[in-house]
């Protein structure tokens, strides 16, 4: 009796096939991963932010700063005792280079920083956003994270 020593063809068909099937099915659940990358990119910054301001906020209040404060020996401009639109991309470490900015009120008090994630479709009407809005004064600076249409 001659013993059989591996598989035939009709097991590695079939082993193919079914391989086949199941790719077909995953294929499409992993196909568009650019949007999940950009919002959990844009995720990661929203709570660099979040973080980077309340650090920049209890130093200024360790220091009892009415100007800048010192974070990792690097400057970060505050308002109010609050980082400053430009100062929180300091005290974030956030490079612009993965990011555009949007319009805001640049120069009115407060000042507004909005941050669209890159790669996002439309870049004009993009609501794959960080909103940064300074302190006033009265007000603790607001932090919005928008994932809408991060397509």
């Amino acid at each position: 009796m001659k013993r059989q020593a591996g598989f035939t063809l009709i097991e590695l068909v079939m082993v193919i096939v079914i391989l086949g099937i199941l790719s077909a099915f995953a294929l499409p659940r992993f196909a568009d991963l650019g949007s999940e990358a950009r919002v959990a990119s844009i995720k990661g910054i929203y709570g660099a932010i979040k973080s980077a301001s309340s650090i920049a906020h209890a130093q200024a209040l360790v220091e009892n700063a009415t100007g800048n404060v010192t974070l990792d020996g690097v400057s970060v401009a505050m308002i109010n005792k609050y980082p400053s639109a430009a100062g929180i991309l300091v005290a974030a470490q956030v490079d612009l280079a993965d990011f555009k900015t949007g319009s805001g009120a640049s120069g009115a008090s407060p000042d507004v920083l909005t941050l669209i994630a890159s790669g996002v479709a439309d870049a004009n009407n993009a609501t794959c956003t960080i909103t940064y809005t300074e302190s006033d004064g009265t007000t603790v600076p607001t932090i919005a994270l928008n994932t809408a249409n991060c397509d």
